[in-house]
């Protein structure tokens, strides 16, 4: 079902982007609970697949229902354009106790029984100490989970942000949205985001926050519900070759299976890259490097994505799993 945002004159002026290390936490916990959000992250599994499975993340997952409503109070749109965890966290801890309570108990009336569970009554008789608790779990899945991989990937949000800052300022808003999703529509003034979700909301001069993450893919996320700043969370660029180690990607085997010149483009694609690109970068004819990539593509290995007048090509988690050796 679509979500309609409405834009004034004032709010083109108060478009913004913005990273969340915190966030990144939520979706963290919430990818561990979802299969279909793993394609990408199969590496980052393995590595953290033991410490992941030592935290207890039930009572978070209790507040992610699918579908539903997660409480806005416990992951609240970013305080700024590049706020620390320590700043974010605070933030969530300050909520005010009944309208955490208010948030919390419509998020449990999305799961079938959830408000009759002794840990959910408590918490609405007890908001304040929901809070804490709450709080202390997003914390510890912070520390564990995100912290040691937050450098690689702030650099990988980062460049997302710079490269749609740069496509805002050649297409403007209306051409820039659409590119960075299919979800995203705009028409006159007004952004449709297809999703499970209905929503309707004037932005009212708050402008829009826009918010790569790593975690999020293959879903978005639209606004949030007042008083809280309206918000766009898409899957950042790149994701398909973040986990990626150094090495040679085109082995003896994937040359075997594909032919050289495929499983070369399809090592080379460490980052989305366009034909042309492509075709610099291996030294080949662009003609034969688009044979390679339709091929690809057909096969599953590679989608395709369409910025302005460029064709971005991207790894599948299928063509991450055969580039990367399927180890």
């Amino acid at each position: 079902m679509p979500s309609r945002l409405h834009f004034g004159e004032d709010d083109f002026l108060r478009c913004r982007f913005a990273v969340s290390p915190l966030w990144e936490t939520q979706e963290v916990v919430r990818m561990l609970k979802r299969p279909e959000r793993q394609g990408y992250h199969a590496h980052w599994l393995r590595r953290m697949g033991r410490i992941a499975a030592g935290l207890d993340l039930t009572d978070l997952w209790l507040l992610m229902p699918q579908p539903g409503y997660c409480p806005d109070w416990l992951c609240p749109p970013p305080i700024g354009p590049a706020a620390t965890f320590e700043e974010e966290i605070a933030a969530v801890r300050a909520s005010d106790p009944e309208a955490a309570r208010e948030e919390t108990a419509q998020s449990l009336a999305d799961t079938p029984g959830a408000l009759e569970l002794p840990q959910a009554r408590a918490w609405l008789r007890h908001p304040a100490r929901m809070i804490e608790h709450l709080s202390d779990l997003m914390e510890e899945a912070y520390r564990a989970l995100v912290a040691p991989d937050w450098p690689r990937l702030r650099a990988l949000l980062e460049a997302d942000v710079a490269f749609h800052s740069r496509r805002l300022a050649e297409v403007g808003l209306g051409g820039l949205l659409p590119e960075i999703s299919h979800r995203f529509d705009w028409h006159a003034g007004t952004l449709t985001v297809e999703h499970r979700g209905r929503h309707e909301r004037r932005l009212g001069g708050q402008g829009l926050v826009l918010m790569p993450s790593v975690f999020i893919w293959p879903d978005v996320v639209s606004t949030f519900e007042p008083p809280w700043q309206p918000t766009l969370v898409y899957p950042a660029r790149g994701i398909g070759a973040l986990w990626s180690e150094a090495g040679d990607r085109a082995g003896e085997v994937l040359v075997q299976l594909l032919g050289r010149g495929r499983a070369s483009v399809l090592a080379a694609l460490d980052e989305p890259a366009t034909t042309t690109a492509l075709a610099h970068r291996l030294g080949l004819a662009p003609s034969t490097v688009s044979a390679h990539l339709t091929l690809l593509r057909q096969a599953g290995l590679l989608t395709a994505r369409r910025y302005g007048h460029q064709v971005l090509y991207e790894r599948t988690p299928l063509g991450i799993a055969l580039a990367s050796g399927g180890s």
